[in-house]
Formats: structure tokens, C-alpha cells, sequence
């Protein structure tokens, strides 16, 4: 057994390890060291201790501290032995962090064996799985947020230098990473590397984020040795240095999308080579998620563009161009540094190594050894992580409308039509309506201010799918019924397809067979609805079939062309919309009947109807041409009113039946026309009776004829008969005859006068007193009101004006200061075109 002078020489432990709270001793028997730039560290330590059952209690999620230690000379190492005190040991670089494992590996008499692993702080964020979004946030802010908010870390913990700002994004998704994957990841994305040091006043770790590379650790220089056997004679050194080199990608191109700016170009090309004929090929990259295609031109291109995404995408692509490996003693050497070689080095070496891992081990046998992997200096190519795979969302995930407005009666868009969503897993609190950033709404039909678009409210349930599945392009795919927003087709109405509004507009269709029905219908004006097929009421039972257009309130139907009313039935709809056969039909009679009687009238010397108006109501109507009226009942038509009905005609209105003509009415029947009045019966004859009241026949300002080829009969039942004339009187039969004038009367017989009677008396002169009825004369009078066109109530007051009849004549008036005229004598009721004269002015 080796005296204490002995093992006090021979003793390799120089390394310490500290664990905060802890009093048992800790002999460190090995280590490796894991160290790479934007990664944890992590330190396997082996030791010993003469406490044999360390509870995982005492050294998990405690603090600790391990410190690499220079060995100490031999002559120093002999003379503590000698001496029986310990030697000085130098500190050469401080590891500080959390144990995060903890392993009892063997028990002897006298001690035991253990291992733990000690992280930097950082690393327990991999314990973190969170699902979390973030809002108008830059990424530097987002892990700043993480990392204090969630993980306690205080401003001592953690530094910021960056030599870009980075811009707030809309929303950034966590879904299922854990906080160090989501952090390492975007901060990867945009070039942002990380590091760890030491702080010895606090004794605590730091991590630095950085994203160029002149914030590398300058200074460190190591010569090229080799070391000799298991000696290093004390002299750090670098040997084994050796390089590997491979054929990258020559240029970078990207593209992207943006929707808010559909129109834009959004594409980077970017080649930081600089001319390397070593290099070759393009690697094309689509969706970055950037919003502006940048500047490709220059080194400093606007954050987060195109251009900018391209340039990161090519530095790490040159990163791995040429790997640079190598050996070395050297305990202070960590990623992050630049390290220049003394000596003889390999050309790859000698602008100088950005150390990005290194692997270092050593054991109470073995002297400290470090294998290191670097990649040349460069001032034009800086380190860049490689980001960690985005998380791919497959499928939907649930959430809901929001709005500002608390039982919001209507949807809660911006003007793109985009919306709110409160994302289910989401357990932040946010102002209402602000619970992620505007949404679009994909939608089954799309275009320039047009298609398909039903406004979602507040509380509705919605599937939120993401472009490319990439978590921070959420938009909403549909939307779903749940336990509290039933679905309104259900298995009592299965047969059914129904769209409704919150307003309850509908637009129903029923499918059952035999009772197949349309409904479109809305709240307003009391049901105002559109019924097609099977007519149901609200339990599903018939009033009607057919189609139903009602409402509660004003009514229009209106057609430009024309309508056409018809009962002429169309099975299956197998003929043209304005199928008019029937139509044209009934009035082809109905002319020919007219032109039937206006030659029998004209016949008979009666004045015929006109039917040139009949003819070209008929052409226009089975011509399509103009816009007008049909309406063909096959069993008739009724219009029917328990006010009044008025029939009224520009022109003309003809009426023509091939049977009857029937018009009744409880008080009175009046006719006026501007004319002339002509009834002709070709048959029949014509029968005029008044059943109680007088029948008064009058022409008052012409001649009245009465004529009959047979018998002519004025009787008077219980009255008599008077036959008054101004002027004359004479009636005459086969030559002879009667005239009563100027108070005398005469008898004129060609042949002989017979007057039987037994008496015959002659007495003085006499008179008889008869009263002649007077008629009133004058003319039609009419008044115009003139008025600016398309203004009733702004009149043309005092302006002259021209009247044209229609047999050409024409009379001028002016207007008073309500724009009157004065009455006009007219000689008939035919139209008068009008026209304003131009007023005049005196210069």
C-alpha cells in the first residue's frame, strides 16, 4: 500500500467537484465533457465519496460547480508530498450548473461510487412541454418571455447582443415542444447562436445569444505539439489537426406567400460564395414565412425576409463546406472561441478555427484531452445553428370565435373578413376578442368581393388547420355544432338540408321522397317567405302543394321584359320558360272574333271597333318583343277586391269574349268617353231596361235616330206619351201625314182623310204650354303644374311653356309662382305634348 507522500504524488484528482448543500466528499475519479455551440453543455462526472449512500435528494436539482484545475509540476507535487500539505491548484475554467442525473455505480468497504451529469440551467427547460402562443412578440422577446416568466431566470442569467432588430411577429405557436427544443428552434431559424459562461462573482452560469460572428471569443492561441506518450510536460498544446471538405450549395433561393399582399414578389436569391467554383447547384427553399422579399443585394438585408432567409440558409449550408478537427490539453478552450494554431498548421487552420464543439475527458489515470470541432474563420460566413424540425400539425385543432363584445349579437371581423380565435389548449389569459391574430376563414367559393361567406359568431366552434402544417399559419377550415351549439339537423329532421342564420333567414330543403319542398323564407315583415313543392306548416303538416310567395308586409314583382300568368301546364318543364302557345292561341281568337264583328257592324252601318291597338298587343306579346302582361287561365280568371278595381289604358282596352259579356253592379253603372259611345248586336238585339227610374235618352248638341225594319212600338203603360219639337213636327206613312208648326196643323192626304167619330166638337183656339229642356254648353278646361325633371317639388314658377295638339295646333301660356297654369280651353281629351320654352335674357 502506497504511503500518504505516495498517493499524494500519484494522485490525477485535481478536478473539483461542488455540490451547494452538500457535505459528504466528492473525489472525482473521471469525467467527459459534451460541449456545442446553441446547446446545453453536459458533464459526465465520476467520483468517489466515503459517504456510501448518497440520497438522490442531496444532489439533484442542486447547484454545482466543477472546476478543471492545471496539474501541478512534479517538483510542486513532490515537495507537498514531502511536506504533507496539498499543492496549489490553478483554476483553469470554472463549469457551473444544475445535476440533473445522479447514479450509485458501486459500493466497497470504504467508499462508494457515483456519477452524475451536470447541465447549465438551460437545459432543464427540455423538461418544459408546453402548449402556448405568442403575440406580436419578436423571437428575442418570446424567449426572453420564456425564460423569465416561466423559468424564473433574472437579468444576471442571460445576455442579449445583437447586431439586427428583429421584427414582432403576429402570432407564434409552442405545440407540444419542450421549452429548450421551441426556444433553440426559432432562435436557430433566424442565425441566433447561443454560448455559455462562467460568472464568478455570482457563481452562476450565463447564456449569451448572439447572431454575428463578431462577438466570437478572440485570443486564444495554442502551438502545434504533439504530446509525448502520457506527458504533456505541462504545455497546452494542439495536435492531430485534420480537415474535411465537400462540394455545398452554390446559391440560395426562396418564396414565400403573403396573402395580405397577394400581388407582391416574394422571392430571395442569395450566393455568399463570392465566386467558389467549389460550390455547385441551387437549393430552392418555398414557405420561410416571411412577409417581404428583402434585398438580396445587400449583407445587412431587412430581418426576417427573403433575402434574409436565403443568406441564412447559405451560411449553413458553407458552414459545412470544411470541418476542422483536432486534439489539445487545453482546458479553457469552449465553442465560441477562435482559436489560432502556432506553428506549422494545415492551411484550413490558419485564418483561424470558430471552435463549435468540443469533447474532452480525463481521468484520475489519464491527463485531460480534448477532441474539438471547428470551422474556418470567416468574415464574410458566420456560425449558424441548424434549426430543429418544425413541428408538423397534422389534422385540426379546436377553438373558438371571440369577439370584444360579451354575447356579441354579430360576427367580429376586420375588414378582410378575418377573425378571432381563442385556441382550446390555450391557458394564457388575453383581452377579449384578442386571443390570437386575425384568422382567414377558408371557404368553399372565393373571389374578387365575391363568394361564399357566412359570418361566424363569438362562441362558435371552429377547426383550426395550418398551411403546410407550419403552427404559426393557423386559419380556420370549418366550423362545428357541439353540446352547446346543437346542430340544427338532427335525427327528428335527417331528411332535411338547411341553411340558417342566427336571425333565423332560412333556406331549407327537404329531401323526403313524395314530399320533396323548398323554404326560403326570413323573419322580417312576418314571415316573408318563398314556398316551393310539398307545403308543411311548423309540424311538418301539408297546407298546400305547389309554390307560395307571401309576406306580411309590401309586396313587388317586377320584370324588366315582361311577365307571363299562366295555368298552361309545362310537365317535367320540357318546354322554353315563356313557352306562350296557349297564350297566343286564345288571342289569335279573340282577334278573329273582333274582326268577325267589325265587319258584320261595318255591315250594318255601325261604327266598328278599332282593333289595330288588338293586333299589336297580340304581335308584341307572342313576339317576345316588348315588355308587358299575359295572363292564360285554362278555367278562367278571377280578380276580385272588396274595395275597388280600376282598369286604366294609355291607349286602349279591349275586352273580347267568344260567348259572354256580363258587367253587374249593386248601384249604378256610368260610362263616359271622350267620343263617341257605339253598341252594335248582330243578333239578338239590344234590350235597355230600367226597372224602377226613369230612362232619359238625350243628344244634346246633335241629332237623335231611332229606325227599325219592322214594327217600331212607344207604349206607355200607365202614363203618356209626349212627342215635343222645337220647330216641327211630321209624321208621315204611304204619302200622307201630319205637320204640327208654328201652331198650326196640317193634314196632308193624297187620297181622302177618314175620321170616325160619333162627335166631333170645334172650339175657340188653344195653346199647349211644353217646357223644352236646355242643355249646358261649354268645353273641357285642364291646368298643368310644370316641375323639375326627377323633382316634383321643386316648380318651374313663371316660366313660358308651349302646348302642341295633335292636329298640329299649339297655344303658349306661362306659369305663376307655383308653377300653375292657367285653366286651358281644350276641344278634347286627347293628349297634348308639352314643352318648356327657354327663357330669355336681356344683356
Amino acid at each position: 500500500m502506497l504511503n500518504t507522500a505516495a498517493q499524494l504524488m500519484f494522485d490525477h484528482s485535481h478536478h473539483v467537484l461542488k455540490v451547494w448543500d452538500n457535505t459528504a466528499p466528492l473525489d472525482v475519479l473521471a469525467f467527459t465533457g459534451e460541449e456545442h455551440l446553441s446547446q446545453p453543455y453536459r458533464y459526465t462526472i465520476e467520483f468517489t465519496s466515503s459517504a456510501k449512500d448518497i440520497q438522490p435528494a442531496q444532489m439533484l436539482m442542486q447547484d454545482a460547480t466543477f472546476t478543471l484545475n492545471a496539474t501541478p509540476n512534479a517538483l510542486a507535487s513532490l515537495g507537498a508530498a514531502l511536506s504533507m500539505t496539498p499543492p496549489v491548484m490553478q483554476a483553469l475554467r470554472t463549469v457551473h450548473g444544475v445535476i440533473q442525473r445522479f447514479k450509485r455505480l458501486s459500493t466497497s468497504r470504504d467508499e462508494s461510487r457515483y456519477e452524475v451529469t451536470l447541465v447549465p440551467r438551460l437545459a432543464l427547460l427540455a423538461k418544459s412541454h408546453q402548449h402556448a402562443i405568442y403575440q406580436n412578440l419578436s423571437v428575442p422577446e418570446i424567449v426572453e418571455k420564456i425564460l423569465r416568466d416561466r423559468h424564473g431566470f433574472k437579468g444576471q442569467d442571460f445576455l442579449f447582443t445583437l447586431a439586427h432588430t428583429y421584427p414582432k411577429r403576429e402570432l407564434v405557436m409552442q405545440y407540444g415542444e419542450n421549452d429548450l427544443q421551441f426556444i433553440s428552434r426559432l432562435l436557430a431559424e433566424i442565425g441566433i447562436w447561443f454560448r455559455f459562461t462562467a460568472d464568478p462573482k455570482l457563481n452562476i452560469d450565463v447564456v449569451e445569444f448572439y447572431d454575428d460572428q463578431q462577438h466570437y471569443q478572440f485570443g486564444t492561441s495554442l502551438p502545434l505539439r504533439n504530446p509525448s506518450g502520457m506527458n504533456d510536460v505541462g504545455v497546452e498544446s494542439v495536435w492531430g489537426l485534420t480537415s474535411a471538405h465537400q462540394v455545398v450549395e452554390n446559391r440560395v433561393t426562396t418564396r414565400d406567400y403573403n396573402y395580405r399582399q397577394a400581388q407582391s414578389w416574394m422571392d430571395g436569391d442569395v450566393d455568399v460564395t463570392r465566386g467558389d467554383k467549389t460550390t455547385y447547384g441551387e437549393a430552392y427553399h418555398y414557405a420561410d414565412n416571411y412577409l417581404a422579399a428583402g434585398d438580396k443585394n445587400s449583407p445587412q438585408s431587412e430581418s426576417e425576409s427573403g433575402a434574409f432567409y436565403a443568406r441564412l440558409r447559405h451560411e449553413r449550408y458553407l458552414n459545412q463546406q470544411t470541418l476542422l478537427h483536432g486534439f489539445t490539453t487545453s482546458a479553457a478552450l469552449s465553442p465560441g472561441q477562435e482559436l489560432k494554431v502556432d506553428g506549422d498548421a494545415p492551411e484550413a487552420f490558419r485564418q483561424g478555427a470558430v471552435i463549435v464543439a468540443i469533447s474532452s475527458k480525463a481521468r484520475r489515470d489519464q491527463s485531460y484531452e480534448v477532441e474539438f470541432t471547428a470551422i474556418p474563420y470567416s468574415e464574410n460566413v458566420c456560425f449558424r445553428p441548424e434549426p430543429s424540425a418544425k413541428p408538423v400539425m397534422a389534422g385540426t385543432i379546436p377553438a373558438r370565435v371571440t369577439s370584444t363584445v360579451v354575447n356579441d349579437t354579430y360576427s367580429h371581423i376586420d375588414k378582410d373578413g378575418r377573425y378571432r380565435v381563442s385556441f382550446d389548449f390555450d391557458r394564457d389569459e388575453w383581452q377579449a376578442g384578442c386571443e390570437s391574430l386575425w384568422v382567414r376563414q377558408a371557404r368553399p367559393y372565393a373571389g374578387d368581393t365575391y363568394g361564399l361567406h357566412a359570418p361566424l359568431l363569438a362562441g362558435t366552434e371552429v377547426a383550426i388547420a395550418f398551411e403546410e402544417g407550419n403552427p404559426d399559419r393557423p386559419y380556420i377550415a370549418y366550423a362545428l355544432h357541439d353540446s352547446k351549439h346543437g346542430d340544427h339537423v338532427t335525427l327528428q329532421n335527417y331528411k332535411r338540408n338547411v341553411l340558417r342564420t342566427p336571425a333565423n333567414n332560412k333556406l331549407r330543403l327537404d329531401d323526403e321522397r313524395g314530399k320533396e319542398h323548398i323554404k326560403l323564407s326570413t323573419e322580417y315583415g312576418g314571415k316573408t317567405q318563398l314556398n316551393l313543392g310539398h307545403l308543411v306548416d311548423s309540424q311538418k303538416q301539408q297546407r298546400g302543394e305547389g309554390f307560395e310567395l307571401r309576406t306580411d308586409d309590401w309586396g313587388a314583382i317586377r320584370a324588366g321584359k315582361g311577365i307571363h300568368l299562366t295555368t298552361d301546364p309545362q310537365p317535367q318543364a320540357q318546354k322554353k320558360q315563356l313557352d306562350l302557345d296557349a297564350t297566343i292561341k286564345q288571342l289569335k281568337q279573340a282577334l278573329d272574333v273582333a274582326e268577325t264583328l267589325k265587319r258584320t257592324a261595318e255591315f250594318s252601318q255601325a261604327s266598328p271597333i278599332d282593333n289595330l291597338a288588338q293586333q299589336q298587343l297580340a304581335q308584341a306579346i307572342s313576339g317576345e318583343t316588348k315588355a308587358g302582361i299575359s295572363m292564360y287561365g285554362d278555367e278562367g280568371i278571377a280578380i276580385v277586391t272588396p274595395r275597388s278595381a280600376q282598369v286604366s289604358a294609355a291607349d286602349n282596352v279591349v275586352i273580347t269574349a267568344q260567348e259572354n259579356v256580363g258587367i253587374s253592379a249593386i248601384q249604378s253603372l256610368s260610362m263616359s268617353v271622350g267620343k263617341m259611345i257605339s253598341l252594335f248586336a248582330h243578333k239578338l238585339g239590344i234590350k235597355i231596361i230600367a226597372a224602377e227610374g226613369k230612362v232619359q235618352v238625350q243628344a244634346q248638341n246633335g241629332e237623335m235616330e231611332m229606325t227599325s225594319t219592322n214594327n217600331l212600338q212607344i207604349t206607355s203603360t200607365q202614363g203618356k206619351v209626349v212627342i215635343n219639337a222645337q220647330q216641327e213636327l211630321l209624321l208621315t206613312c204611304g204619302g200622307a201625314g201630319i205637320r204640327i208648326k208654328d201652331g198650326v196643323i196640317e193634314e196632308i192626304a193624297p187620297n181622302k182623310i177618314l175620321q170616325k167619330s160619333p162627335i166631333l166638337s170645334y172650339m175657340g183656339g188653344d195653346s199647349v204650354k211644353a217646357t223644352m229642356p236646355s242643355f249646358p254648353k261649354g268645353e273641357f278646361v285642364r291646368q298643368v303644374r310644370l316641375h323639375v325633371a326627377g323633382n316634383p317639388q321643386q316648380a318651374l314658377g313663371n316660366r313660358k311653356f308651349r302646348l302642341t295638339f295633335p292636329d298640329g295646333s299649339m297655344q303658349e301660356g306661362i306659369t305663376d309662382a307655383n308653377g300653375q297654369s292657367e285653366l286651358l280651353q281644350m276641344s278634347a281629351l286627347d293628349n297634348v305634348q308639352i314643352a318648356v320654352l327657354p327663357e330669355q335674357h336681356n344683356d
